[in-house]
């Protein structure tokens, strides 16, 4: 190898030596005028080319072994006959001069049927040398890879495959926070909507402009329908809002109103009718009739002072 690196040094040196001695002559030359324009023109010399037929033969013929055919298993095939175009009576397909070579699908069909006719003439001949052309049901081909090689591909794609998971969970985790926000965001609207409502609702009431006390029901209130273009359902028949809160805080004492009015009956019985009630002579009044009187505002100081 030292001896290498020498060599090629040397050819160096030796390269830069001619470059400088020719530049040197091709100075002196000018300054001579000995060179002038149109004398330096380059010039295509023709290419010879070597056609030495004796010497491919002998390649060839040094190539050529006489070996059975097991040992060469080598076949030269024309294409198998197409036998669907046959039987459906069209065109036959161009023969190997006639194809067109930069028709793609006529050149792979010839292809395709070439190793077709290959394969036909070949297993009968592997067969009469005794030769499986099909794999045992216990064979195990020996892999071009090592097991600990293997795994090692493995570990890649798993944890591969778990960061793709970890990454699309995350996205989903993301995704569902946003819209989790998004949703709250509408509740608190929402929330804030109904309070303002009921807020101007409760003025309203306050101020006598209305005599409703809806509001009062909060979750009780009967929910729209959905948006759908569903029509509102219809209230039932029944006491107020206002007769329910009533009802609710003071509970139920039976009916009042018109428990005093006179009946057809009630007229004409004349049963309880006292002369005396009614003309004021007797009853709760005092002796003689006459009623006793809460005494002034005066009077009642003097006799606060008294005690």
């Amino acid at each position: 190898m030292f001896i290498k690196v020498i060599k090629q040094t040397e050819t160096w040196y030796y390269c830069q030596y001619q470059n400088l001695y020719f530049s040197n002559q091709l100075q002196e030359a000018f300054a001579a005028g000995l060179l002038k324009p149109g004398m330096n023109v380059l010039v295509d010399k023709p290419k010879k080319f070597a056609n030495n037929v004796e010497g491919l033969k002998q390649c060839v013929a040094d190539f050529r072994k006489d070996l059975p055919w097991v040992e060469r298993l080598d076949l030269t095939n024309l294409p198998a006959a197409n036998i669907i175009s046959q039987a459906e009576e069209k065109a036959s397909a161009p023969a190997a001069g006639e194809l067109d070579a930069d028709d793609d699908f006529q050149r792979e069909m010839f292809f395709y049927r070439q190793a077709q006719a290959t394969v036909l003439e070949a297993l009968p001949l592997l067969n009469r040398h005794s030769i499986a052309t099909k794999r045992p049901e216990d064979y195990f081909a020996e892999m071009a890879k090592s097991d600990q090689h293997m795994q090692k591909i493995r570990k890649k794609l798993i944890s591969k495959q778990m960061i793709m998971e970890r990454s699309e969970k995350a996205k989903k985790l993301r995704e569902q926070r946003k819209f989790g926000k998004k949703v709250q965001i509408e509740v608190i609207q929402k929330r804030q909507q109904e309070k303002k409502a009921m807020m101007s609702a409760v003025k309203k009431y306050q101020k006598g402009m209305t005599d409703k006390l809806e509001f009062l029901e909060g979750d009780q209130k009967m929910n729209k329908e959905s948006s759908q273009g569903s029509k509102k359902a219809v209230n039932k028949k029944g006491p107020s809002a206002k007769r329910k809160f009533k009802d609710q805080k003071f509970g139920f004492g039976g009916k009042k109103s018109g428990k005093k009015w006179n009946t057809k009956e009630s007229y004409n019985d004349v049963s309880g009718f006292r002369a005396k009630i009614a003309h004021g002579k007797g009853g709760k009044k005092g002796k003689g009739g006459k009623q006793n009187k809460r005494p002034g505002k005066s009077v009642r100081k003097k006799m606060k002072n008294r005690s």
